[in-house]
This record gives C-alpha cells, sequence and structure tokens, in this order.
C-alpha cells in the first residue's frame, strides 16, 4: 500500500505511476462544501427520519458485514460490528493526497494533516488530542500520495466523541495564520528528520527518477521552499477544492450499534453538500528513458546503502497481484531468491529485499539493500546478472505455494487488531470498489502460472527502465558511470525473455507449575485460527561478564539458525511453508524465544520449537553469519542519530552489572566470540526455569507435553537468575556527535524506582502519560507553543529494581538550549504545583486505552505474560498497575515527582551534527 508521513508520538527508535498537467482531479470552480439549509437527521421531521431507517435496515440485512452505504451527498459509510475488544476504530478517508497538489505548493496535503490538530472552529489549538487521549483514546493521521486519512480508537461507550472528532477536523480546520508559522517549522523539523534516514534519502531520490513529470515525483512532505511559501489561504483554497463529501468514506469498526454509528453519521455530515464535480484520477503514463539512471550520494555513513527501482502500473491494472508475486519471489524474505543468493550464498549483503509499492496512479517496484561499502561494486555486477537471468521456471512448487500462503496469511492477519482491520476494509473499499476486490486478489494469486510471472518479469524488470540510489561513506571511489555501465554490461536489454512452460481443544485460561519449577500459562483467545507462543527466561545480559558484552544477542541471534537436524535455509523453508515465524531476544535480564502459527500446524511446530532449544546446531558458517549480521547492526544504529542514542544510554547511566553494558557489545569483540562462547552461555540459559505462556487458538494436551519434555531437561541446579540493583554512573552528561545530520537530540533521564515499587510505579505511569501524547504538557509547550521541534515526547523504562523517566526531543542545533530550559522548565512547574484534575484524569484514561491498543494481538499478550512472570510478577500486573494509578490523585503524583523528578539529579544525552 502507499507509504504515508504520520504525526509521530514517540522516538522512531528504540533499543521499530507520465506527464500531466493536471495533477489533481479536474474540478470546475465553485464554493467548498458547506453544510445545507436542512436540519440534522435528530431533527428531520417523521416522515424523513421513517426513510432513513428504512434505508439502514435495508442496508445492514446482508449478515455480519461490513455494511456499505452511501449518504445523499455521496459520502461513502463503512460500518463493521467487531465485538473482540471494548474498542472503537474510526476513520475518515479523503481522497487528496501530495499527487493532487501544484508543485509549487508541494507539502501542502501533509501539512494540512498537521493543521487540523491546531484547532477547528469548535475546538482550540491541542483540544482534539486532549479530548481523545482524556478518555483512553489514541488518534493520528496520514498523509499519502492519493489520499489522507484521520483516525481515533477509543472505549466503545465513547464512538460518538470519536466520530465528532474525525468529522470536526476535516470540515470544520481553522487554519489559524499564526499557529501555521509554528507548524511549518514542525514540519520542516520532519524533514530533516528524514533527511537524516538512509532510507528515506533514497527513496525520495528514486522517486524523483522513477516518477518524473508526474505530481508522485515530489516528497509527501514537500521541500523546505515549497512548506515556508504556503498560507493560510492556501490550505483554505485546497479544502475547498478537495474536501468534498463525494470524495470521503467513513469507516467504523468496533462495539458498536449500526444503525446508532448510522444516525450518528448521517447527523455529523448529511447535511453536507458537494460543491463541485470531482473525475477520477487517471493512470499516469510514465516515459521512461530507455535506458539506466544512477545516482551515489556521499556522506558519513558507516554502511552502504542501496535502492533499485523500476516504475509499474497502478491499482487498476490486473497485473497487481502477480507483481506481488514476483516481489516475494525475488525478495520477499529469508526463504527468498535474492535473500538466500546474496546473503547466505556469497555473503555480500546484511540484508537485501524487493517489494512492490502501488499506489493508485502508478507504482514502483524497489529493491533494497544495507552492505560493506567495499562490497558495492561486486555486488551491483552480480545483481545485475543475478536480474538478467530470472527463469520462472528454476522456482520449485514448494516455493510457489510458499509465496502463496505468505501473501494469504499478510491479509488475513489484518484482522487481528481493529486497527489493522478498519485499515484494510477501508482500503479495499476506498481505492477498489469494496471487498470483493480482496476475493479477486486472492484467486488471482492462487491461480497466476509461471509462464505469466515470466511475461510480467520481461515487462517490467528492464534494465532501459531501472532507476538507482547508492548511499556511500565520504572518499568512496564509486560513482553513477560505473553503475550505469555495469547495468549495460551485465543486464542486455532483451536478456530476460525466458522461455516456460506453460480439531483442536483450547479448554479455559489457567496456569500449570511444572516439576522442574517452570511454568505454563493459557490465555484462550478462538477469534483467529493461530497461536501465538512466549518462552521467558532469566539472564540474558545478566549471565555475562564484562569482557562478553554481546555474547547473548549474539546468541539470540544465531538460536534459530538451524539445528542439528535442519540447516538454516531447511529451517526457513519449513516454518515459511507454515506461515509460521520464530525468533529469539536477548534482554537486559531475560532471555526469550516468540512464535506464532495457524493452529492446524500445532504438530509440526512444536517439535521444530523444542529442536531449536535443546539441539542448535550453532554451525561455524550460520555463527559467522551472525557474527557480520551483529556487527552490520551496531553500525546502522551508529548511523542514525535517535538509535546511536539508545545504544549508548545504558551504559552512560549504569556503572556495573548488565544494565551497564553495549548490548549489542562491540564489532571487535563481537567477531572474537567462539562457538564454545555460544554453547556455554547457551546451555546455562536454557537449564533454567522458564515460563511458557500460549494465546489464541491451541491443542492444550499437545502445549503440556512439548513443555513437560522441556522441564525435564531442566537442571536441578538451575535457578532463575536474581534481579540486580546496579549502580548509576558519575558521569551527568554525555554529548554524542554524528556529522552531517540536520537535527540534534536531546534525552533528560531522571532515575526512577524500579517495577517491584507498584505505587511508584502507578504514579510515574500518571506522569509519563500527562507529559507525552499529542495533548502532553511537553507537547503543548515544546512543540506547539514554542515550535521547537517535531517529536517531543516522555517515555519510562524500568527493570524489577531500577528504572528511569526520559524527556525526549528533537529539535535543531541552534535550539538547543532553549528546549534544554524548557525541560527545566517543566520540572520545575511539576514539582511546584499539582497536575490539574482534568489533567491527571486525561492521564488515567490513556493508561487504560494504552493498555487494551498494544494487547490486541495474540502475540503481545503471550509476551506480556510470559515476561512478567519470568521477572517475579504475575501476569495481570500491568492491569493492577491501571488499577492503582485510578486511585490515585495529583497530590501523591506531585509527591513522586518531588522525590524522584529533580532537575539538580538529572542525566543528559545529547547527539548533534
Amino acid at each position: 500500500m502507499a507509504g504515508a508521513c504520520t504525526m509521530e508520538k514517540v522516538p522512531a527508535e528504540k533499543e521499530g505511476t507520465v506527464k500531466t498537467e493536471t495533477p489533481a482531479p479536474e474540478v470546475t470552480p465553485n464554493k467548498p462544501a458547506r453544510k445545507t439549509e436542512k436540519e440534522p437527521a435528530e431533527k428531520m421531521d417523521s416522515e424523513a427520519l421513517k426513510e432513513l431507517r428504512k434505508e439502514i435496515s435495508e442496508a445492514l440485512a446482508s449478515g455480519d458485514g461490513p455494511h456499505v452505504l452511501k449518504l445523499k451527498n455521496g459520502l461513502t459509510l463503512l460500518i463493521k460490528d467487531d465485538e473482540r475488544f471494548p474498542l472503537v476504530n474510526i476513520r475518515l478517508f479523503v481522497h487528496a493526497g501530495s499527487s493532487f497538489e501544484d508543485p509549487s505548493q508541494a507539502g501542502i496535503s501533509h501539512l494540512l494533516e498537521h493543521m487540523v490538530f491546531k484547532g477547528t472552529k469548535k475546538r482550540g489549538p491541542g483540544k482534539t488530542a486532549l479530548e481523545i487521549e482524556s478518555v483512553g483514546g489514541d488518534m493520528n493521521a496520514a498523509t499519502s500520495f492519493d489520499y489522507t486519512v484521520y483516525y481515533v480508537e477509543v472505549p466503545e461507550n465513547e464512538w460518538k466523541l470519536g466520530m465528532d472528532i474525525v468529522t470536526d477536523m476535516a470540515f470544520n480546520a481553522k487554519i489559524d495564520p499564526q499557529e501555521l508559522v509554528s507548524e511549518k517549522d514542525v514540519v520542516l523539523s520532519e524533514l530533516e528528520r528524514g533527511e537524516d534516514n538512509p532510507g528515506s534519502r533514497i527513496f525520495k531520490t528514486l522517486q524523483s527518477l522513477v516518477w518524473k513529470d508526474t505530481s508522485y515525483q515530489w516528497p509527501i512532505i514537500g521541500y523546505r521552499d515549497t512548506v515556508k511559501n504556503i498560507t493560510a489561504e492556501d490550505i483554505h483554497s485546497y479544502i475547498d477544492k478537495l474536501y468534498q463529501p463525494q470524495s470521503m468514506l467513513l469507516t467504523v469498526v468496533g462495539k458498536i450499534d449500526p444503525e446508532k454509528v448510522v444516525e450518528e453519521a448521517q447527523r455529523l455530515c448529511g447535511s453536507l453538500e458537494d460543491t463541485r464535480p470531482v473525475l477520477p484520477a487517471s493512470e499516469f503514463s510514465i516515459a521512461a528513458p530507455n535506458k539506466p539512471q544512477a545516482k551515489v550520494i556521499t556522506g558519513k555513513w558507516n554502511k552502504a546503502y542501496i535502492g533499485a527501482a523500476f516504475p509499474i502500473p497502478g491499482l487498476g491494472s490486473a497485473k497487481v497481484a502477480g507483481l506481488e508475486t514476483l516481489c516475494d519471489l525475488l525478495g520477499g524474505g529469508e526463504t527468498s531468491k535474492l535473500y538466500r543468493k546474496f546473503k547466505y550464498e556469497k555473503r555480500m549483503v546484511d540484508s537485501i529485499s524487493v517489494s512492490s509499492l502501488t499506489l493508485e496512479r502508478g507504482g514502483m517496484l524497489y529493491v533494497y539493500a544495507v552492505l560493506d561499502p567495499d562490497k558495492v561494486d561486486e555486488f551491483w555486477v552480480e545483481l545485475m546478472k543475478e536480474l538478467s537471468a530470472v527463469n520462472m521456471n528454476d522456482f520449485t512448487d514448494r516455493e510457489m505455494d510458499r509465496v502463496l500462503l505468505n501473501l494469504e496469511d499478510s491479509l488475513f492477519l489484518t484482522k487481528e487488531t481493529l486497527s489493522g482491520l478498519s485499515s484494510k476494509l477501508g482500503y479495499f473499499q476506498f481505492f477498489e470498489g469494496g471487498q470483493q476486490a480482496e476475493d479477486n486478489y486472492l484467486y488471482d494469486i492462487k491461480h497466476i502460472e509461471r509462464s505469466q510471472l515470466q511475461k510480467l518479469y520481461k515487462e517490467y524488470f528492464t534494465p532501459g527502465r531501472l532507476a538507482a540510489c547508492v548511499l556511500m561513506p565520504e572518499g568512496s571511489e564509486v560513482d553513477s558511470a560505473f553503475l550505469e555501465k555495469a547495468v549495460n554490461e551485465n543486464w542486455p536489454a532483451g536478456n530476460n525473455d525466458k522461455k516456460t512452460e506453460s480439531d483442536l481443544a483450547t479448554g479455559d485460561a489457567g496456569s500449570e507449575t511444572l516439576p522442574g519449577g517452570s511454568r505454563v500459562v493459557f490465555i484462550p483467545d478462538t477469534t483467529l485460527p493461530y497461536t501465538a507462543m512466549s518462552m521467558y527466561w532469566t539472564g540474558g545480559d545478566a549471565d555475562l561478564s564484562a569482557n562478553r558484552q554481546g555474547l547473548s544477542a549474539l546468541a539470540s541471534g544465531a538460536l534459530v539458525r538451524g539445528t542439528t537436524n535442519m540447516n538454516a535455509t531447511e529451517l526457513e523453508d519449513f516454518v515459511s511453508d507454515r506461515a509460521a515465524t520464530i525468533n529469539s531476544s536477548a534482554g537486559r535480564d531475560v532471555f526469550a524465544i516468540n512464535a506464532k502459527f495457524p493452529s492446524r500446524f500445532t504438530a509440526d511446530m512444536l517439535p521444530l520449537i523444542s529442536e531449536v532449544i535443546t539441539d542448535p546446531a550453532f554451525s561455524d558458517e550460520e555463527l559467522d553469519r551472525a557474527r557480520q549480521d551483529q556487527v552490520s547492526s551496531i553500525k546502522r544504529r551508529e548511523d542514525r542519530p535517535v538509535s546511536l542514542a539508545f545504544r549508548n544510554i545504558f551504559p552512560f547511566l549504569f556503572k556495573d552489572t548488565g544494565y551497564s553494558y553495549f548490548h549489542l557489545g562491540q564489532p571487535s569483540e563481537v567477531m572474537e566470540f567462539t562457538r564454545s562462547d555460544i554453547e556455554e552461555f547457551w546451555e546455562k540459559q536454557s537449564s533454567r526455569p522458564f515460563v511458557l505462556a500460549v494465546c489464541g487458538e491451541y491443542d492444550r494436551e499437545a502445549v503440556m507435553e512439548f513443555a513437560r519434555g522441556l522441564d525435564r531437561k531442566i537442571s536441578e541446579k538451575a535457578k532463575a537468575q536474581t534481579p540486580e540493583l546496579p549502580q548509576w554512573g558519575t558521569e551527568k552528561e554525555l554529548t554524542l556527535q554524528l556529522p552531517d545530520r540536520n537535527q540534534a537530540h536531546i534525552m533528560a533521564v531522571f532515575p526512577v524506582p524500579g517495577l517491584e515499587d507498584r505505587e511508584a510505579s502507578a504514579g510515574l505511569s500518571l506522569l509519563r502519560a500527562a507529559l507525552a501524547g499529542q495533548s502532553g504538557l511537553l507537547f503543548r509547550d515544546l512543540r506547539d507553543k514554542q515550535g521547537l521541534g517535531y517529536t517531543v515526547t516522555a517515555f519510562l523504562w524500568q527493570a524489577p529494581k531500577t528504572g528511569f523517566m526520559v524527556f525526549y526531543i528533537g529539535t535543531k542545533p541552534e535550539q538547543v538550549d532553549q528546549a534544554i530550559d524548557g525541560f527545566k522548565k517543566t520540572v520545575e512547574m511539576l514539582r511546584a504545583n499539582d497536575l490539574p484534575e482534568d489533567e491527571v484524569k486525561r492521564a488515567k484514561n490513556i493508561l487504560k486505552g494504552e493498555y487494551y491498543q498494544d494487547h490486541q494481538s495474540l502475540i503481545s499478550r503471550s509476551r506480556e505474560s510470559a515476561s512478567l512472570m519470568a521477572r517475579g510478577f504475575s501476569p495481570d500486573r500491568d492491569r493492577k498497575i491501571i488499577d492503582t494509578a485510578e486511585k490515585m490523585g495529583a497530590e501523591e503524583i506531585r509527591k513522586l515527582v518531588k522525590e524522584y523528578i529533580n532537575w539538580d539529579e538529572h542525566y543528559l544525552l545529547k547527539v548533534q551534527p
């Protein structure tokens, strides 16, 4: 689907279609959408109300839905009743995005998306977010090439508020000139942040090459000059032109009464009228240059980043399913052709992927790779040779079936959360005319033949249509001429013209303790036929000495790379053939294995997981790959400002125990770890009692048999690792330099108690909620009032015995001192005054809302239970914290602030350009 710019709430990273002179739809000048003289539906006369209810009854007579109907003004309404969670997700799609802009106003769609949060005719700046967050809801907006979407997720009893907020933002935005000045600074800060990200730099370059002379060629966020020159009058004209009811879709999904939703939609939107006709957008005709194009951009990067792209048709094409199948076969995951070739066999890249971006009026096939700079020449030549020789007959039936399963699976799993379900239903309705489009897509991927795929490959993967961008470290000798020459010499035109032939017992919730001390937790949810499993041990970095930093992370990276009975590629094939996932991770005080799979594959997956745990291969070849991957990950983190900060924050704050370590270690030390080091670590780690949490639809007895088998292998001498209390560091300030970046990143850190102190955890969680979010105190002051940064937030990290709270901002280098002073004044305000009662209430509702929003997926629930129990807490500890917080008042929060949030005791971490 189309990429989008969204308004972020937290730092982005922690320790994740030819020429046209009318880029917008043709319209005739008139007045904007407006209220008619009709009364709202709630005041309709009895005959009109009777007619409306008859229409509703007919629309809802088709069963479970989704139900789709149109209001008389053309606005489409999609409703889906889903009672899994006490939540309602509401989205308003508007057929207005960056591709509808005039080039001189590039970025106006995205700027409007920002400005709707700065006040409407009946709500002042920040009030929309305040009202939603105050009831425990969440809200955001996103701008894409072809549309803008506004969305909220609220508790079930607040659905009317959600509908009112979304429609108020879209139809009644105030666009205050003074607010616009400050918000343009915020958007420019966001633009600069994107330029610091290698992937964003490459994509912006490629879209200007692939989509040249179309309105897809400029970034969604726009350019510095165009954003600076946009006026309030420009935005009002844009709204008048494009924000027509007939160009909108309102989706309401969740625990609702469909009839009441329709009546409310009529009350809110029924009296709006269209003021001009809107014609359907037409496909762009992209004029390819018939020769490869390449750009090389040098900078202060540790790694090399390569993007290569080819233009493809848009959503209206019958070729979409085939092109997505092609991409998945070539580079859709660890079992794909290019990943196997260049990651495993040739060991040239850290990662490589192939994907398709299909927009309304055009699209792009996108190859992306990360590698060491000294391998770029060789890799580029070999990649061109490989692309020139792709033959669909080389793919086995097993590989074809696997791709089909994975594409089906990715669609199916969007239904897991209300947000995903609402997004999927809305997208198919808005762009492809309804849910039949999904059925058509699934039919196409099931029935496509190799000969059809080869024909598509020949048509779209052509060297004359290739555009490439490479980011290289300064001093590199790779240039555009070499890249273009390598394409011509190793991928002659026409060389890719290949001849081709044509029943489970889930049971109740509960837990069981095993003889070896391990515990099994069951969380039934039969909504989807999937099983999620999370297995946690105490340990991780806590098991390491200071000279072995990075070993637990290396062990987690190597663990699922094969067993004595399956090598790495065989294991990947086995898992992928079952649309499953299995991964391991190490933390500061725990080690975990998480898996998710369709429940019908239980008999296959449980033995595999057991084998991974008890009989991992740790082969020399795979360990070497794991070492190189970890070193690459370190270098990539050091290329990104926020990642660099998180890599260094723990060694900066603590001076002993595993909490003080560089979790990924240092490159030279990682490369020295041996097979025996990893085997010794894993022997100790895996011999401890574990906590296994299973969520979804599962075979309870099969899970217990699996757990008993592992529990019998636990050493009698093994004990759970006792949480440690680290000492805080003596240095209070750390400044890291990352040259050639646009923004500075600041973290003010305050030591706080750990998870074991329930009262403090509850109060500090309330404080964090009051400070963070789009209606939070930090956001309102430092961003909304002072315009200091795009991202301003607070977050809380806690281990069992220690923790810290962070105030974070990304800002311009020249505004660092002002931002730090803003943090200081916030602390002084919190210490001097109780939070207003409405702020405390808002924070309490945020905690509740966040909990349910973050615990919709099966794996999030299994992970929560296992991780808490492994650390010695009850699986419902987080819900109990919410209950405790509900009883607290402003006086108790202020007491905690005075005890722990002291500016004289803060630590300061800065990343400067």
